[in-house]
């Protein structure tokens, strides 16, 4: 990328400004209307139920997909890193398909014989749930990694930046889950289905993917997209942290 990256980054803020006015509306807690994630699940999850049909009668389970995903996926940051950014991003997809899988096919397990524990049925599985958290965080965190590797002189600073907003936005993510579950909720059926209770913010996954693909389809525009992210990212760990201040007071 030619020129003063600081100086386009300081152009594209404006779009964090934007959302900033934004996000100083959304004090009653109502977010989740504003964010990707609900409405695509809508309109993907009859398709994904059908693909996760076909894989589970092929004798694949949950966690072996999660594991499958997390090698593809580490495999296209290894390949973003050497380079080969629009191949990389072919597994990046593939790792975020077998995100969406995984639950299904749990899902599909517990419909068809649920499990129990301690003579209470659940929907899914606990260690599923655990597995997916921690491998697809590691794989957020190797995403930018890759990319620092890719070019140090430019992304380097980003890249480490992102990172630690990811820090952020997954720190109070998970604190705010456990608190929840302490008080009592985040119960399954609050939980779609999912292992814990999942806070709504301005960053969900479905931006999140947006912005891997936008860094494989422009990595000289890696620094620019990179500083935009986490200011965006940094804004949805205040809106989380506001919540909790506001519920668990």
């Amino acid at each position: 990328m030619r020129g003063n990256p600081w100086g386009e980054s300081v152009r594209l803020w404006s779009v964090v400004e934007v959302v900033a006015v934004a996000v100083g509306g959304m004090g009653n807690g109502e977010w989740g209307e504003a964010m990707l994630d609900r409405g695509l699940r809508r309109v993907i999850n009859p398709y994904l139920d059908s693909v996760a049909g076909l894989v589970q009668r092929c004798g694949c389970s949950a966690n072996q997909v999660s594991f499958l995903g997390f090698l593809v996926g580490i495999g296209g940051c290894v390949l973003i890193a050497s380079g080969h950014v629009r191949l990389g991003l072919v597994l990046l997809l593939f790792n975020r398909l077998a995100d969406g899988l995984d639950g299904m096919i749990a899902r599909r397990v517990a419909a068809t014989g649920a499990q129990s524990v301690r003579g209470h049925d659940v929907v899914g599985s606990d260690c599923g749930g655990f597995l997916d958290i921690v491998l697809d965080l590691l794989f957020y965190a190797a995403v930018p990694l890759s990319f620092g590797l890719l070019d140090r002189e430019r992304n380097l600073l980003p890249a480490t930046v992102l990172l630690f907003s990811f820090f952020g936005t997954s720190g109070s993510f998970l604190a705010y889950a456990i608190v929840k579950a302490k008080r009592g909720g985040g119960q399954r059926s609050e939980c779609g289905g999912k292992s814990f209770f999942y806070s709504v913010g301005l960053m969900e996954g479905s931006e999140t993917v947006m912005f891997f693909a936008a860094f494989c389809l422009w990595p000289e525009r890696f620094a620019v997209l990179a500083w935009v992210f986490a200011g965006l990212c940094m804004l949805t760990t205040l809106q989380r942290i506001l919540a909790g201040l506001r519920e668990f007071r």
